[in-house]
């Protein structure tokens, strides 16, 4: 199928899923976590208790509510058991606690309300100036009248939305952002929960708009993601001239290995190289795949390392995961961070499908 399509389906347990496919290819999946992992989910906002803070932490912990705690870095001003709203960052490895942070942020299919940081920002993706102009004078109209301290960004996607449909979104993430700033004292509470994987896609996936081709169960099935997803959990990836590389989580790194082949051509190291690069992003993004990651790569001459650097810097640009290149071990690994926005796909699925 060409273009961009979106797959929605359930799991035996009710738990959602959606797949983004472009030209007939996998690009993201979605899943709900198991219940029994809790509520403190990326995007989710509690009110919070402070703890006292953790010497050589940088940070406190923070009570949840029924149990739960996260972990604060932004402790300035607070005193233990003071109230404070926070909004889950990021997942976390077992048993640890979540980061949580004070800068929340309301998103929308079109716009993001971000309390604490004022101003009006377009997506730098808009680039036409007529349609900036459209949109920053859309959320003038739209945040006329609200707390000065209150900031705006416009999404890539507000580009192909009527302003009346921008205004009336951004006026709900208003009226849902004021009643919880109005609700920030109290007991530790769950206020918002974390968006499930059908929302976030009709959210996240919005630009540019894909076409809607499923959403009745045994969707996977009928458009062949369950066949897709097998091949992304496999830890070997194919990168064309029979070279390949391997993608293996362990529980301090993923650890990434780029083999040549049968090529012993001159040039085979920075091939091989090159595409495992290229293709690293999406390879990690389909697995939930983050935290520290580490690189082997093919036999190649150390004058081309800013070649690869360059490779990789253009890849993490295209992804929207949040990945920095840390730099290059003495045994000539390289080493990178990317942001922990969910959970491994194959923890997620284990339970449910574990033919997967």
């Amino acid at each position: 199928m060409k273009g961009r399509a979106v797959w929605l389906d359930t799991l035996p347990d009710g738990r959602r899923l959606a797949a983004l496919t472009v030209d007939g290819q996998i690009e993201d999946i979605l899943a709900d976590p198991p219940d029994a992992w809790g509520p403190a989910q990326p995007g989710a906002i509690f009110r919070a208790r402070m703890g006292r803070p953790m010497k050589g932490m940088g940070g406190a912990m923070v009570d949840l509510g029924d149990g739960l705690t996260g972990f604060l870095r932004e402790t300035k001003g607070l005193s233990p058991g003071a109230a404070v709203l926070v909004q889950v960052g990021a997942v976390s490895e077992s048993a640890k606690a979540p980061p949580v942070s004070r800068r929340l942020l309301f998103k929308g299919r079109n716009a993001i309300l971000t309390p604490g940081s004022p101003g009006i920002n377009v997506s730098r993706a808009v680039r036409d100036e007529g349609a900036r102009a459209r949109l920053q004078s859309a959320g003038q109209a739209a945040m006329a009248g609200a707390d000065p301290d209150f900031g705006l960004i416009l999404r890539s996607a507000a580009g192909a939305a009527e302003n009346a449909d921008i205004e009336g979104e951004i006026a709900e993430l208003r009226a849902l952002a004021e009643a919880m700033l109005a609700d920030a004292t109290g007991a530790p509470e769950l206020l918002l929960d974390a968006p499930d994987a059908h929302l976030a896609a009709w959210r996240d996936w919005a630009d540019p708009a894909p076409e809607l081709v499923d959403d009745a169960p045994g969707a996977f099935e009928r458009g062949g993601i369950w066949d897709a997803l097998r091949a992304v959990l496999s830890p070997e990836i194919p990168l064309g001239g029979g070279a390949w590389m391997t993608v293996e989580p362990t529980r301090a790194l993923v650890a990434i290995d780029v083999n040549t082949g049968a090529d012993t051509s001159p040039a085979a190291g920075l091939k091989a190289n090159v595409a495992a690069l290229r293709a690293l992003p999406r390879a990690l993004r389909l697995r939930g795949l983050a935290g520290q990651i580490t690189v082997d790569p093919a036999p190649f001459s150390k004058r081309e390392r800013p070649q690869l650097e360059q490779v990789l810097n253009r890849a993490m640009r295209e992804d929207a995961g949040e990945m920095l290149l840390a730099g290059w071990t003495p045994l000539g690994h390289m080493e990178m961070q990317r942001k922990r926005d969910r959970h491994p796909l194959a923890k997620v699925l284990k339970d449910a499908l574990p033919d997967l």
